[in-house]
């Protein structure tokens, strides 16, 4: 398989600055070397353009809500969209290196540019807020209300990946809602597996219930790997980190099905690793080692 990552420095969609600075951190960490050792080229076509927030505009949108940054976003967003979707068409693997959490807008909008997929979103937050119902009007918290067409994103032609149905959208690792959020995911036909789920059933079962439910009558799926789904004690350089997350061996475990499962993964991404907030580079470095672990490394 031939790796192509994307680099997307972004960090318009969320509260903290310091995730721009993921895409580099990850790929200080050994990133190329780690997927050229489990057996696949790996090409890297640098990174994509992002607005600095001093430059950009308000959060005010036209009927009330709040998305901050949101023209900007919408940009980069539909930028990686297509150049996702030109790294499937050339055969290639999209691999996007993130940035906060609002490029996965862009990454699964492209992956659905043709098929129907699901998505497997590895997450301690749902993301399922709209400028409507956000606290923050952090655009982070939106991207799978985004994708889906929900709230204002409905017939957007940036976000709205119509390919992309509620039912095979599953999200793992949950234990940080907001109110409105949480009535929404509820009345929605996604799968929400929270911390309590995978106490109660164990990791590799939920994760396993995941890929069954993501996968059902679609062509592929999209995974998406926001690095706070692990507990900060494990990865502490992260925009919202959130207590009572992931251990470090589920973590890989998890991304161990993702491997079992590649021939049904058409896209990935890996989010909110901010260096600012981390420890000598330890949550990058993980990182890395996850995604290798998601693209076939071994123990044994």
């Amino acid at each position: 398989m031939n790796v192509r990552l994307i680099g997307v420095p972004m960090d318009l969609g969320a509260d903290r600055r310091g995730v721009d600075m993921g895409p580099s951190a990850i790929r200080y960490a050994g990133l190329r070397n780690a997927i050229e050792a489990t057996g696949h080229d790996c090409t890297d076509s640098g990174d994509l353009d992002v607005p600095r927030p001093e430059l950009s505009s308000a959060d005010e949108t036209p009927d009330g809500g709040r998305a901050k940054y949101l023209p900007e976003t919408a940009a980069v967003c539909r930028t990686l969209r297509e150049e996702v979707a030109a790294t499937i068409e050339d055969d290639a693997f999209p691999l996007v290196l993130g940035g906060d959490h609002s490029i996965a807008i862009g990454t699964a909008g492209g992956a659905a540019q043709d098929d129907d997929i699901g998505v497997v979103w590895f997450d301690a937050h749902g993301d399922f807020n709209t400028p409507q119902t956000t606290p923050s009007g952090n655009v982070h918290g939106m991207s799978v209300a985004a994708m889906l067409g929900r709230g204002e994103f409905a017939g957007s032609d940036w976000a709205h990946a119509p390919t992309v149905r509620e039912e095979n959208v599953v999200m793992v690792g949950i234990r940080d809602l907001d109110g409105e959020e949480r009535d929404a995911l509820h009345d929605s036909d996604a799968t929400v597996f929270t911390m309590s789920d995978i106490d109660e059933q164990g990791l590799t079962s939920v994760v396993e219930q995941a890929f069954d439910i993501a996968t059902d009558g679609v062509s592929g799926i999209h995974v998406s790997l926001d690095m706070d789904f692990l507990d900060p004690d494990e990865a502490p350089g992260v925009g919202t980190p959130v207590r009572g997350g992931v251990t470090y061996r589920e973590a890989h475990a998890a991304m161990e099905h993702v491997a079992a499962r590649l021939d049904d993964v058409r896209s990935m991404e890996v989010v909110e690793v901010n260096p600012i907030l981390d420890q000598h580079n330890r949550t990058a470095e993980l990182a890395v080692e996850l995604i290798a672990s998601g693209l076939g490394k071994r123990i044994f």
